[in-house]
Protein backbone atom coordinates (compact mmCIF):
# COMPACT_ATOMS: atom_id res chain seq x y z
CA UNK A 1 0.00 0.00 0.00
CA UNK A 2 3.13 2.40 0.98
CA UNK A 3 4.53 1.14 -2.48
CA UNK A 4 1.19 2.14 -3.90
CA UNK A 5 0.71 5.68 -2.42
CA UNK A 6 4.78 6.77 -3.40
CA UNK A 7 4.10 5.92 -7.30
CA UNK A 8 0.89 7.75 -7.41
CA UNK A 9 2.63 10.87 -5.77
CA UNK A 10 5.70 10.30 -8.14
CA UNK A 11 3.49 10.16 -10.92
CA UNK A 12 1.40 13.08 -10.13
CA UNK A 13 4.39 15.44 -9.53
CA UNK A 14 6.24 14.57 -12.78
CA UNK A 15 2.96 15.70 -14.43
CA UNK A 16 3.25 18.97 -12.52
CA UNK A 17 6.74 19.24 -13.61
CA UNK A 18 8.20 20.64 -17.24
CA UNK A 19 8.68 19.00 -19.98
CA UNK A 20 11.85 18.90 -20.25
CA UNK A 21 13.39 17.08 -17.82
CA UNK A 22 13.51 20.19 -15.15
CA UNK A 23 12.45 19.60 -11.97
CA UNK A 24 10.57 22.87 -12.02
CA UNK A 25 6.45 23.24 -12.04
CA UNK A 26 5.15 23.88 -15.79
CA UNK A 27 3.77 26.70 -16.61
CA UNK A 28 0.70 25.65 -15.82
CA UNK A 29 1.07 24.88 -12.44
CA UNK A 30 2.55 27.75 -11.71
CA UNK A 31 -0.56 29.91 -13.47
CA UNK A 32 -3.23 27.29 -10.82
CA UNK A 33 -0.51 27.97 -8.35
CA UNK A 34 -0.02 31.67 -8.26
CA UNK A 35 -3.92 32.01 -8.48
CA UNK A 36 -4.69 30.27 -5.50
CA UNK A 37 -2.17 32.44 -3.74
CA UNK A 38 -3.67 35.16 -5.11
CA UNK A 39 -7.26 34.43 -3.89
CA UNK A 40 -6.07 33.46 -0.18
CA UNK A 41 -3.63 36.26 0.37
CA UNK A 42 -6.50 38.99 -0.89
CA UNK A 43 -8.86 37.02 1.42
CA UNK A 44 -6.57 37.40 4.22
CA UNK A 45 -5.34 41.15 3.76
CA UNK A 46 -9.00 42.24 3.21
CA UNK A 47 -10.30 40.35 6.22
CA UNK A 48 -7.95 41.65 8.29
CA UNK A 49 -7.94 45.08 7.34
CA UNK A 50 -12.13 44.79 7.76
CA UNK A 51 -11.17 43.36 11.26
CA UNK A 52 -8.73 46.04 11.89
CA UNK A 53 -11.35 48.67 11.12
CA UNK A 54 -13.90 47.29 13.58
CA UNK A 55 -11.56 47.08 16.32
CA UNK A 56 -9.69 50.25 15.82
CA UNK A 57 -12.78 52.28 15.82
CA UNK A 58 -14.39 50.02 18.76
CA UNK A 59 -11.96 51.15 20.80
CA UNK A 60 -11.67 55.04 19.66
CA UNK A 61 -15.41 55.38 20.14
CA UNK A 62 -15.16 53.78 23.56
CA UNK A 63 -12.50 56.20 25.20
CA UNK A 64 -14.56 58.99 25.53
CA UNK A 65 -18.14 56.92 25.50
CA UNK A 66 -19.18 54.52 28.37
CA UNK A 67 -20.55 50.95 27.78
CA UNK A 68 -24.05 52.13 29.08
CA UNK A 69 -25.13 55.33 29.10
CA UNK A 70 -28.52 55.65 31.24
CA UNK A 71 -30.66 59.09 29.79
CA UNK A 72 -34.24 59.82 30.03
CA UNK A 73 -36.99 60.36 27.83
CA UNK A 74 -37.84 63.62 26.20
CA UNK A 75 -35.65 66.34 24.21
CA UNK A 76 -34.57 68.51 27.98
CA UNK A 77 -31.87 65.96 28.23
CA UNK A 78 -32.13 66.54 31.78
CA UNK A 79 -32.07 63.70 34.54
CA UNK A 80 -33.33 65.17 38.29
CA UNK A 81 -33.21 62.84 41.28
CA UNK A 82 -29.72 61.29 39.51
CA UNK A 83 -28.03 59.71 42.52
CA UNK A 84 -30.98 58.07 43.73
CA UNK A 85 -31.07 55.71 40.16
CA UNK A 86 -26.87 55.97 40.07
CA UNK A 87 -27.31 54.01 43.11
CA UNK A 88 -29.48 51.46 41.81
CA UNK A 89 -27.60 51.13 39.10
CA UNK A 90 -23.91 50.65 40.50
CA UNK A 91 -25.85 47.99 42.92
CA UNK A 92 -26.09 46.03 40.39
CA UNK A 93 -24.29 42.83 39.05
CA UNK A 94 -21.71 43.47 36.38
CA UNK A 95 -21.83 46.81 37.08
CA UNK A 96 -18.02 48.30 37.81
CA UNK A 97 -18.52 52.10 38.46
CA UNK A 98 -21.41 54.76 37.40
CA UNK A 99 -20.64 58.35 37.08
CA UNK A 100 -23.11 61.32 35.98
CA UNK A 101 -22.04 63.22 33.09
CA UNK A 102 -23.42 66.63 31.80
CA UNK A 103 -23.32 67.26 27.67
CA UNK A 104 -24.52 70.54 25.80
CA UNK A 105 -23.28 72.25 22.46
CA UNK A 106 -22.12 75.79 22.20
CA UNK A 107 -19.35 78.22 20.40
CA UNK A 108 -16.03 78.76 21.76
CA UNK A 109 -13.73 81.46 20.95
CA UNK A 110 -10.38 82.54 21.96
CA UNK A 111 -11.37 86.78 21.72
CA UNK A 112 -11.21 86.83 18.30
CA UNK A 113 -14.30 86.95 15.34
CA UNK A 114 -13.82 83.58 14.61
CA UNK A 115 -15.58 81.06 16.54
CA UNK A 116 -15.68 77.47 16.39
CA UNK A 117 -19.21 75.08 17.05
CA UNK A 118 -18.17 72.74 19.90
CA UNK A 119 -19.71 69.79 22.86
CA UNK A 120 -18.84 70.84 26.29
CA UNK A 121 -18.56 67.57 28.39
CA UNK A 122 -19.07 67.75 31.94
CA UNK A 123 -17.00 64.92 33.53
CA UNK A 124 -15.96 64.39 37.21
CA UNK A 125 -12.30 65.85 37.83
CA UNK A 126 -9.17 63.10 37.64
CA UNK A 127 -8.35 63.39 41.36
CA UNK A 128 -11.99 63.97 42.63
CA UNK A 129 -11.77 60.02 43.76
CA UNK A 130 -14.31 58.64 41.61
CA UNK A 131 -13.78 55.47 39.65
CA UNK A 132 -13.46 56.57 36.08
CA UNK A 133 -15.83 54.92 33.27
CA UNK A 134 -14.33 55.90 30.16
CA UNK A 135 -10.66 56.08 29.45
CA UNK A 136 -10.73 59.57 27.98
CA UNK A 137 -8.53 60.98 31.10
CA UNK A 138 -5.32 58.74 29.96
CA UNK A 139 -5.04 60.47 26.38
CA UNK A 140 -4.55 64.25 27.72
CA UNK A 141 -1.00 65.13 25.51
CA UNK A 142 -0.60 68.50 28.01
CA UNK A 143 -2.04 69.24 30.84
CA UNK A 144 -4.46 66.69 33.19
CA UNK A 145 -8.14 66.22 33.61
CA UNK A 146 -7.87 67.55 36.78
CA UNK A 147 -9.66 71.17 35.84
CA UNK A 148 -7.15 73.56 37.97
CA UNK A 149 -6.95 76.42 36.91
CA UNK A 150 -4.69 79.35 38.12
CA UNK A 151 -7.10 81.21 40.58
CA UNK A 152 -7.27 77.91 42.34
CA UNK A 153 -10.70 76.83 40.83
CA UNK A 154 -11.79 74.34 38.80
CA UNK A 155 -12.54 76.29 35.93
CA UNK A 156 -10.29 74.50 33.23
CA UNK A 157 -11.13 72.96 30.08
CA UNK A 158 -9.33 70.39 28.44
CA UNK A 159 -9.62 71.23 24.10
CA UNK A 160 -9.08 68.48 21.92
CA UNK A 161 -6.24 68.54 19.84
CA UNK A 162 -7.19 69.21 16.34
CA UNK A 163 -9.91 72.00 18.04
CA UNK A 164 -6.46 73.78 19.84
CA UNK A 165 -4.38 73.99 16.69
CA UNK A 166 -7.50 75.66 14.60
CA UNK A 167 -8.39 77.83 17.70
CA UNK A 168 -4.69 78.56 18.94
CA UNK A 169 -6.34 77.40 22.47
CA UNK A 170 -3.02 76.05 24.15
CA UNK A 171 -2.80 75.62 27.67
CA UNK A 172 -2.45 78.90 29.62
CA UNK A 173 -4.56 80.73 27.01
CA UNK A 174 -8.28 81.84 28.32
CA UNK A 175 -11.43 80.32 26.15
CA UNK A 176 -14.59 82.19 26.10
CA UNK A 177 -17.40 79.44 25.21
CA UNK A 178 -20.90 80.88 24.35
CA UNK A 179 -24.24 78.92 25.25
CA UNK A 180 -27.49 79.88 24.52
CA UNK A 181 -29.17 77.82 27.76
CA UNK A 182 -30.29 80.28 30.20
CA UNK A 183 -30.06 83.17 27.31
CA UNK A 184 -32.31 86.55 28.58
CA UNK A 185 -34.38 88.80 25.97
CA UNK A 186 -32.89 91.90 25.87
CA UNK A 187 -36.06 93.99 25.61
CA UNK A 188 -35.04 96.96 24.16
CA UNK A 189 -33.02 95.07 20.89
CA UNK A 190 -35.66 92.23 21.10
CA UNK A 191 -33.20 89.86 20.65
CA UNK A 192 -31.48 86.81 22.45
CA UNK A 193 -28.52 87.70 24.52
CA UNK A 194 -26.07 84.75 25.12
CA UNK A 195 -24.34 83.77 28.15
CA UNK A 196 -20.73 84.25 28.13
CA UNK A 197 -17.94 81.64 30.20
CA UNK A 198 -14.68 82.30 30.32
CA UNK A 199 -12.30 79.10 31.53
CA UNK A 200 -8.41 78.47 31.18
CA UNK A 201 -7.25 76.07 29.17
CA UNK A 202 -5.55 73.71 31.23
CA UNK A 203 -5.04 70.66 28.68
CA UNK A 204 -4.89 68.95 25.21
CA UNK A 205 -5.81 65.25 24.89
CA UNK A 206 -5.66 63.52 21.48
CA UNK A 207 -7.70 59.70 21.06
CA UNK A 208 -7.50 59.28 17.60
CA UNK A 209 -10.99 60.08 17.04
CA UNK A 210 -11.57 62.52 14.66
CA UNK A 211 -14.83 63.43 15.94
CA UNK A 212 -13.65 64.07 19.86
CA UNK A 213 -10.45 65.47 18.94
CA UNK A 214 -12.11 67.68 15.80
CA UNK A 215 -15.01 69.24 18.61
CA UNK A 216 -15.14 68.48 22.07
CA UNK A 217 -13.93 70.15 24.91
CA UNK A 218 -14.10 68.29 28.69
CA UNK A 219 -14.73 70.01 31.46
CA UNK A 220 -15.38 69.93 35.35
CA UNK A 221 -18.85 68.41 36.17
CA UNK A 222 -19.98 71.11 38.59
CA UNK A 223 -19.06 73.89 35.77
CA UNK A 224 -20.34 71.96 32.92
CA UNK A 225 -24.00 72.03 34.90
CA UNK A 226 -23.59 75.73 35.39
CA UNK A 227 -22.56 75.79 31.72
CA UNK A 228 -25.78 73.98 30.51
CA UNK A 229 -28.20 75.48 32.49
CA UNK A 230 -29.01 72.70 34.40
CA UNK A 231 -29.03 73.42 38.39
CA UNK A 232 -28.73 70.41 40.25
CA UNK A 233 -29.35 68.30 37.78
CA UNK A 234 -27.37 66.40 35.11
CA UNK A 235 -27.55 65.31 31.25
CA UNK A 236 -26.82 61.31 32.35
CA UNK A 237 -25.05 58.46 33.88
CA UNK A 238 -22.46 56.78 31.90
CA UNK A 239 -21.86 53.05 32.99
CA UNK A 240 -19.37 51.13 33.31
CA UNK A 241 -19.25 46.94 33.19
CA UNK A 242 -17.22 44.06 33.90
CA UNK A 243 -17.21 43.63 29.92
CA UNK A 244 -18.15 46.15 27.09
CA UNK A 245 -20.20 42.69 25.48
CA UNK A 246 -22.01 42.23 28.36
CA UNK A 247 -23.46 45.66 28.12
CA UNK A 248 -26.73 45.09 26.45
CA UNK A 249 -27.43 42.58 28.79
CA UNK A 250 -26.67 45.33 31.72
CA UNK A 251 -28.67 47.46 30.25
CA UNK A 252 -31.37 45.49 29.64
CA UNK A 253 -31.12 45.06 33.59
CA UNK A 254 -30.95 48.57 34.38
CA UNK A 255 -34.24 49.27 31.98
CA UNK A 256 -36.27 46.74 34.34
CA UNK A 257 -34.55 48.59 37.39
CA UNK A 258 -35.41 51.92 36.93
CA UNK A 259 -38.56 51.60 34.79
CA UNK A 260 -39.73 54.76 32.96
CA UNK A 261 -38.58 57.67 32.79
CA UNK A 262 -35.35 56.42 32.17
CA UNK A 263 -33.96 54.75 29.15
CA UNK A 264 -30.26 53.00 28.18
CA UNK A 265 -28.10 53.14 25.58
CA UNK A 266 -25.48 50.94 25.20
CA UNK A 267 -22.26 51.39 23.18
CA UNK A 268 -23.29 49.34 20.02
CA UNK A 269 -26.91 51.11 19.97
CA UNK A 270 -24.89 54.65 19.93
CA UNK A 271 -23.44 53.85 16.92
CA UNK A 272 -25.39 50.57 15.28
CA UNK A 273 -25.32 52.35 11.75
CA UNK A 274 -21.58 52.40 11.76
CA UNK A 275 -20.55 49.01 13.10
CA UNK A 276 -23.73 47.45 10.94
CA UNK A 277 -21.98 49.41 7.59
CA UNK A 278 -18.51 47.72 8.95
CA UNK A 279 -20.14 44.41 9.03
CA UNK A 280 -21.91 44.87 5.84
CA UNK A 281 -18.57 45.44 4.04
CA UNK A 282 -17.00 42.56 5.53
CA UNK A 283 -19.22 40.30 4.05
CA UNK A 284 -19.20 42.09 0.74
CA UNK A 285 -15.35 42.10 1.12
CA UNK A 286 -15.24 38.42 1.69
CA UNK A 287 -17.57 37.40 -0.82
CA UNK A 288 -16.13 39.33 -3.39
CA UNK A 289 -12.56 38.26 -3.41
CA UNK A 290 -13.85 34.77 -2.51
CA UNK A 291 -14.66 34.61 -6.42
CA UNK A 292 -10.88 34.89 -6.37
CA UNK A 293 -10.67 31.94 -5.14
CA UNK A 294 -13.46 30.50 -7.27
CA UNK A 295 -11.46 31.52 -10.34
CA UNK A 296 -8.66 29.96 -8.79
CA UNK A 297 -10.73 26.95 -8.53
CA UNK A 298 -11.91 26.56 -12.04
CA UNK A 299 -7.91 27.06 -13.29
CA UNK A 300 -7.15 24.23 -11.48
CA UNK A 301 -10.08 22.50 -13.33
CA UNK A 302 -8.42 23.99 -16.27
CA UNK A 303 -4.87 23.05 -15.84
CA UNK A 304 -5.67 19.40 -14.51
CA UNK A 305 -8.09 18.43 -17.67
CA UNK A 306 -5.19 19.62 -19.85
CA UNK A 307 -2.94 17.19 -18.47
CA UNK A 308 -5.05 14.76 -18.75
CA UNK A 309 -6.32 15.36 -22.16
CA UNK A 310 -2.02 15.86 -22.58
CA UNK A 311 -1.40 12.49 -20.59
CA UNK A 312 -4.25 9.99 -22.17
CA UNK A 313 -1.90 7.54 -23.89
CA UNK A 314 0.70 7.34 -20.43
CA UNK A 315 -2.37 6.79 -18.31
CA UNK A 316 -3.47 4.25 -20.83
CA UNK A 317 -0.27 1.97 -21.02
CA UNK A 318 -0.65 2.39 -16.94
CA UNK A 319 -3.89 1.01 -16.88
CA UNK A 320 -2.80 -1.54 -19.42
CA UNK A 321 0.30 -2.41 -16.91
CA UNK A 322 -2.27 -2.95 -13.95
CA UNK A 323 -2.69 0.25 -12.43
CA UNK A 324 -6.35 0.41 -10.92
CA UNK A 325 -8.75 3.26 -11.69
CA UNK A 326 -9.34 4.29 -8.24
CA UNK A 327 -4.99 4.87 -8.53
CA UNK A 328 -5.69 7.00 -11.32
CA UNK A 329 -7.98 9.04 -9.69
CA UNK A 330 -5.41 9.63 -6.73
CA UNK A 331 -2.65 10.76 -9.20
CA UNK A 332 -5.21 13.61 -10.38
CA UNK A 333 -6.48 13.94 -6.99
CA UNK A 334 -2.76 14.25 -5.59
CA UNK A 335 -1.87 16.87 -8.17
CA UNK A 336 -4.90 19.16 -7.08
CA UNK A 337 -4.29 18.78 -3.67
CA UNK A 338 -0.75 19.51 -4.25
CA UNK A 339 -1.34 22.48 -6.42
CA UNK A 340 -3.79 23.67 -3.95
CA UNK A 341 -1.43 23.35 -0.50
CA UNK A 342 1.29 24.84 -2.23
CA UNK A 343 -0.72 28.22 -3.34
CA UNK A 344 -2.58 28.34 0.43
CA UNK A 345 0.77 28.10 1.90
CA UNK A 346 1.93 30.56 -0.29
CA UNK A 347 -1.15 32.53 -0.10
CA UNK A 348 -0.92 32.27 3.70
CA UNK A 349 2.75 34.11 3.86
CA UNK A 350 1.94 36.31 1.65
CA UNK A 351 -1.19 37.64 2.80
CA UNK A 352 0.10 37.38 6.59
CA UNK A 353 3.40 39.42 5.59
CA UNK A 354 1.71 41.77 3.92
CA UNK A 355 -0.96 42.66 6.44
CA UNK A 356 1.97 42.67 9.13
CA UNK A 357 3.83 45.59 7.60
CA UNK A 358 0.68 47.64 6.38
CA UNK A 359 -0.23 47.54 9.92
CA UNK A 360 3.23 47.91 11.93
CA UNK A 361 4.39 50.36 9.43
CA UNK A 362 0.88 52.00 8.81
CA UNK A 363 1.97 52.38 5.29
CA UNK A 364 -1.71 53.31 4.37
CA UNK A 365 -2.62 56.87 5.20
CA UNK A 366 -6.07 57.71 5.95
CA UNK A 367 -7.99 61.63 6.01
CA UNK A 368 -8.94 61.62 9.38
CA UNK A 369 -11.88 63.78 8.65
CA UNK A 370 -13.73 61.31 6.37
CA UNK A 371 -12.30 57.58 7.63
CA UNK A 372 -12.18 59.14 11.77
CA UNK A 373 -8.59 57.07 11.90
CA UNK A 374 -5.01 57.90 10.43
CA UNK A 375 -3.82 54.54 9.02
CA UNK A 376 -5.08 51.28 7.85
CA UNK A 377 -5.46 48.75 10.71
CA UNK A 378 -4.85 45.50 10.15
CA UNK A 379 -5.59 43.02 12.77
CA UNK A 380 -5.55 39.11 11.56
CA UNK A 381 -7.70 36.86 13.70
CA UNK A 382 -6.33 33.23 13.72
CA UNK A 383 -9.86 32.01 13.64
CA UNK A 384 -10.99 33.96 9.98
CA UNK A 385 -7.31 32.44 8.74
CA UNK A 386 -7.59 29.27 9.20
CA UNK A 387 -11.28 29.14 7.86
CA UNK A 388 -9.50 30.71 4.78
CA UNK A 389 -6.89 28.34 4.40
CA UNK A 390 -9.15 25.20 5.24
CA UNK A 391 -11.60 26.92 2.53
CA UNK A 392 -9.35 27.38 -0.03
CA UNK A 393 -8.40 23.99 0.60
CA UNK A 394 -11.46 22.14 0.06
CA UNK A 395 -12.62 24.09 -3.01
CA UNK A 396 -9.20 23.45 -4.71
CA UNK A 397 -9.91 19.40 -4.08
CA UNK A 398 -13.46 20.15 -4.89
CA UNK A 399 -11.83 21.25 -8.32
CA UNK A 400 -10.14 18.11 -9.15
CA UNK A 401 -13.13 15.57 -8.80
CA UNK A 402 -14.04 16.07 -12.19
CA UNK A 403 -10.47 16.04 -14.48
CA UNK A 404 -10.16 12.84 -12.09
CA UNK A 405 -12.90 11.28 -12.63
CA UNK A 406 -12.34 11.56 -16.37
CA UNK A 407 -8.40 10.24 -16.31
CA UNK A 408 -10.61 7.28 -14.17
CA UNK A 409 -13.03 6.44 -16.93
CA UNK A 410 -10.65 6.42 -19.85
CA UNK A 411 -10.52 2.94 -21.68
CA UNK A 412 -6.89 1.45 -21.91
CA UNK A 413 -7.13 0.67 -25.40
CA UNK A 414 -8.64 3.82 -26.45
CA UNK A 415 -6.39 5.71 -24.41
CA UNK A 416 -3.17 4.41 -26.41
CA UNK A 417 -4.58 4.24 -29.69
CA UNK A 418 -5.74 8.62 -29.31
CA UNK A 419 -3.16 10.95 -30.57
Amino acid sequence: MAGTRALELAIAWRYLRSRRGSRLLSFISVIAVAGVTVGVSALIIIIGVMNGLQTDLREKILVGSPDVRVLTYGESLRMDGWRRAAAQVESLPGVVSVAPFVVHQGLATLGSTYSEAITVAGIAALDSGAIPVTRIREHATSGDFTFRSSDGGRRGAVVGSLLASRLGAYPGATLTLVTASGASLNPVLGAVIPRFMAFEVTGVFTTGMFEYDNAYIYVDLEVGREFAGLDTAVTGLEVRTTDRWIAPAIAAQIDSTLGYPYRTVDWQQQNLSLFRALKLEKLGMAVILALIVMVAAFNVVSTLTMVVRDKTREIGILRAMGLRMEAVRRIFLWQGAIIGAVGTGAGALLGVGVGLMIDRFRLIALDPSVYFIEYLPVQLEVGDTLLILVGSLMVTLLATLHPASSAARLYPIEAIRSE
